[in-house]
């Protein structure tokens, strides 16, 4: 069993702790919507690492037996030192993060929701893991073996989740050393005196040392999220508008030099006619219709199972075929877009469902080969063409009730 699977729990109910908390305290520090947006994200990203990233241990393996500079052993010394050149690699990764639009195309993701609280932690993306580990190369290469390396990365990984918060202020002494939610909630900003500041991951010392640092003023509110607040829950357009964007962008721009230049400018270099242009090819347009109860439940319940098959999908994962990966995969990727189209209230959500229903059937039936199964399946294909129609009407009036 792959006990990693306990941490989706285990953050899980931190989430919910910090929700219960601020609703005790009386802060608003959650909206419905942005919250399931976020975990939406999460979702995605964990399944993506459980399929993806174990291979990066032999990436970092073979870098080590036949590029490393040093064969570095373990002790104490070593340990620490790791740490801080982990952190040190972390903080010029996330700074080339918000200052090249190449790699904010996978960054920015991150940034979207208007709120911060724990469930923001979540939303990082598969794209920025693969970017991240080309960061990373630079420790095998050095000499640290891959085992040292990904034991580092999962400690390192573990405290940032913890300063994705507004219900600490303060850490006293900790403040000078340490990035705290106070340095982070600054780097979450969208105010003008706050961009493009503390990029540290655990340690704030590289802000200070580099000049990116600032202090979190009380005295200014904060305002979360990009700067063009991308107003949107569709799980496409979150992970992909930059990058739609940044194509027009290039296509406006002459000369290959330019071109070059321009995926090492800053974000803010980029026309927001882009992003108007983006929108208006893609016809992305929120309703202005009021979410329904029922919408709300409705989302909430698709994720809730979605994190429970997601655990008991990773602590067995080792047993599961390859091709039963695949199709969870999809089907998991098919909700998670559907959730998105849900909450923008689009109509064209039966497709998704039908197509996740025959995902899983036919997983089921690659799976038990039970061949009445093949006949239900039939069958089943058969009253989806013959009454496709009255199908999703009937489907849409019970999610919408209008």
């Amino acid at each position: 069993m792959n006990w990693i699977a306990v941490s989706i729990p285990f953050f899980t109910g931190i989430m919910l702790l910090e929700y219960l908390v601020s609703k005790q305290l009386k802060k608003q520090t959650h909206d419905m919507h942005n919250t399931m947006s976020n975990i939406g994200v999460g979702i995605a990203e964990r399944l993506c690492d459980a399929l993806i990233t174990g291979y990066f241990f032999f990436i970092y393996q073979y870098l080590q037996k036949n590029y490393g500079v040093f064969t570095i052993r373990h002790t104490v010394f070593t340990w620490i030192f790791l740490l801080l050149l982990t952190d040190f690699i972390w903080y010029w990764y996330h700074r080339l993060a918000h200052e090249w639009n190449i790699f904010w195309a996978v960054h920015v993701v991150h940034h979207q929701s208007e709120d911060f609280n724990y469930t923001v932690s979540a939303r990082i993306t598969v794209l920025q893991a693969l970017v991240r580990t080309g960061f990373w190369a630079i420790l095998p290469l050095l000499g640290f073996p891959a085992e040292m390396i990904t034991t580092m990365l999962l400690i390192h990984g573990l405290y940032p989740f913890f300063i994705h918060t507004t219900l600490i202020k303060d850490m006293g002494i900790l403040e000078y050393v340490l990035v705290t939610p106070a340095h982070h909630s600054v780097h979450h900003a969208s105010n003008p005196e706050y961009l493009d500041k503390n990029y540290g991951d655990v340690f704030i010392i590289w802000d200070k040392l580099f000049g990116t640092f600032k202090k979190l003023d009380p005295a200014i509110p904060i305002q979360y999220g990009l700067t063009t607040p991308l107003r949107s829950y569709s799980f496409l357009w979150q992970h992909f508008h930059f990058f739609i964007e940044l194509f027009i962008a290039l296509k406006h721009t002459k000369g290959v030099i330019s071109k070059i230049k321009l995926l090492f400018q800053k974000p803010d270099t980029l026309s927001a006619d882009y992003r108007l242009e983006a929108i208006a090819a893609f016809r992305i347009k929120q309703t202005e219709t009021p979410f329904t109860s029922r919408i709300n439940k409705y989302v909430a319940s698709q994720l809730i199972i979605l994190l429970t098959f997601l655990f008991l999908f990773i602590l067995f994962e080792n047993q599961v075929a390859y091709p039963v990966r695949i199709a969870f995969l999809i089907s998991v990727l098919l909700t998670l877009i559907n959730c998105g189209a849900i909450l923008e209230q689009k109509k064209w959500i039966f497709y998704l469902e039908a197509a996740r229903l025959i995902v899983l059937i036919c997983t089921t039936l690659y799976y038990f080969r039970i061949s009445y199964l093949i006949l239900a399946f039939l069958c089943l294909l058969l009253l989806l063409v013959t009454s496709f129609k009255q199908l999703q009407q009937r489907y849409l009036q019970q999610v919408y009730k209008q």
